[in-house]
């Protein structure tokens, strides 16, 4: 007979796997990959928005002085927070009721299941890869607040994370860093070079550079005498990779690749978030059974709420090209 409990199935297998689903979806991303590598996948508990706390001056107070010199200790207000809205993403799973029908025993649906579970990860894995590289402002401003929002093309205009990029020089810090040139292999090396000494700061500086194809190719042909590759098991990602300084340089514009075919983006990680609600990290939105009211199927949704954060602008920088 048609096992008939398939909703309560779904719900506890997806609860059971929400650590692996996570996992899985980070997996797939090489900036979603270091972000866990480095601590900055960071969970929320709740609130009306996610904040990420920044220093945007130096203290004024800090000085030279001597002997007897009186210091200054009056009110040094250097501290602010970037705010940013919770986004949702959801996955419905779906089985038909004469799927049900047609499944007998336990074991048939369980298959069935885990094959529409996969399914589901990967088009989440999939949703959130693209929209890293997104603005936000996709499917009426629900989409993941991604890099272009973070490194948009022209940083000096628009607001991103309730900080307006245009008022200068006070939000100068909030700019990130662009160049806009024609990429070619005569000039790629020395346009990266560029923008590495743009976005380095002592010891910060990036640690990961997101390429599209037609710039992947141009870089990879100007180093054709000698590039080194890093094998994909040993690499820090993953992720078939070459290096750039000490950074890890990944192609995202291959099959399903989000990145913009003549961009770079380089990216210091350590200033940039994923910030998942602790309750709503690829998990069932709920455990009882959703029936439509018109239709013979039962449904559970995979569901993830949270955004992309940053708290360091002026450290990310992007070589929009033509």
């Amino acid at each position: 007979m048609a096992f008939p409990n398939v909703s309560d199935i779904i719900a506890t297998t997806i609860e059971q796997r929400s650590g692996e689903i996570a996992d899985n979806v980070s997996n797939n991303n090489a900036l979603f990959k270091r972000l866990s590598q480095k601590g900055r996948i960071r969970p929320v508990s709740g609130g009306r928005l996610i904040y990420e706390e920044l220093a945007f001056a130096q203290n004024a107070n800090g000085g030279w002085y001597s002997g007897y010199d009186v210091l200054p200790v009056g009110a040094s207000d250097v501290i602010s927070a970037a705010e940013f809205s919770f986004k949702q993403l959801a996955v419905p799973v779906v089985v038909s009721g004469l799927e049900l029908l047609q499944n007998s025993g336990k074991e048939e649906i369980i298959d069935l299941v885990e094959a529409r579970l996969g399914v589901a990860e990967s088009t989440m894995a999939n949703l959130l890869g693209t929209g890293a590289y997104s603005d936000g402002t996709g499917s009426g401003g629900k989409q993941l607040t991604g890099l272009d929002a973070a490194v948009p093309a022209d940083p000096t205009t628009g607001t991103y994370g309730n900080i307006n990029r245009a008022t200068s020089p006070a939000n100068n810090f909030w700019r990130s860093q662009i160049s806009t040139v024609t990429i070619t292999s005569a000039n790629v090396l020395s346009e990266m070079n560029k923008m590495w000494a743009k976005c380095t700061r002592g010891t910060d500086r990036p640690d990961l550079i997101m390429a599209g194809s037609t710039v992947w190719a141009l870089y990879l042909g100007a180093l054709m005498s000698i590039q080194r590759f890093v094998d994909s098991n040993t690499a820090n990602l993953g992720f078939p990779s070459v290096k750039f300084m000490d950074a890890d340089l990944v192609l995202d514009g291959g099959i399903g690749g989000a990145a913009t075919a003549t961009n770079f983006y380089f990216l210091n990680t350590k200033y940039l978030s994923l910030r998942p609600h602790k309750d709503r990290n690829m998990v069932a939105l709920s455990p009882d059974k959703r029936s439509p009211i018109n239709q013979d199927s039962q449904v559970q949704i995979l569901g993830w709420a949270g955004n992309m954060t940053c708290r360091g602008a002026q450290f990310q920088g992007r070589i929009t090209g033509a």
